[in-house]
């Protein structure tokens, strides 16, 4: 049986990470020459871009992770889980505010029905860890979360805890203030 609709599919366009302003001389910025800048955007011999290997090794250790292949499949089951509950701006922002690599995981999500609590979430990603507990999954989680407010700044990460329900705070390094009760 084919099922069609006659309503319109609504995507959301990601646009590819912003380049970093050039400075008033013409260059990429202090400390930078074309050669490092288009090192920056290519990446290494691995592959690999220098924003996605500092990321790996913040996530690395603050982790406490033994490789850079483990802190990097951790990062991309984490970001994965992620990208399908950051929607319209704040996924746009995220997605240019990260490394290409972390971008592409991010976005490549499909949108999830039905938001998570944070335990929720943290139980996903647990499930796709293999030998993953939920205290192994929360260290997990938070190891890669935690690093994002230095590298995407604190107002970006605001923006995306508005979006998600209450108790994500935590597992990004923030406190997560609560109002006072009503008497």
């Amino acid at each position: 049986m084919t099922v069609t609709s006659t309503q319109p599919v609504r995507r959301t366009v990601i646009p590819a990470p912003a380049s970093r302003p050039p400075a008033p001389d013409g260059s990429g910025g202090p400390g930078t020459t074309a050669a490092s800048e288009r090192q920056e955007r290519s990446g290494t011999a691995t592959g690999r871009s220098h924003a996605w290997t500092r990321l790996l090794d913040a996530v690395r250790e603050t982790g406490q992770y033994t490789t850079t292949a483990e802190a990097e499949r951790v990062t991309r089951i984490v970001l994965s889980a992620l990208g399908g509950h950051v929607v319209g701006d704040e996924r746009v922002a995220l997605a240019q505010a990260l490394p290409p690599e972390a971008a592409r995981v991010v976005s490549s999500q499909i949108p999830v029905t039905r938001p998570q609590t944070a335990a929720e979430f943290v139980d996903g990603v647990a499930a796709r860890i293999e030998g993953a507990t939920p205290a192994t999954a929360r260290w997990d989680v938070s190891s890669v979360l935690s690093v994002l407010p230095k590298l995407v700044g604190d107002d970006l990460i605001d923006r995306v805890l508005g979006q998600l329900p209450p108790g994500y705070a935590l597992l990004f390094g923030k406190a997560e203030l609560v109002p006072p009760a009503a008497r």
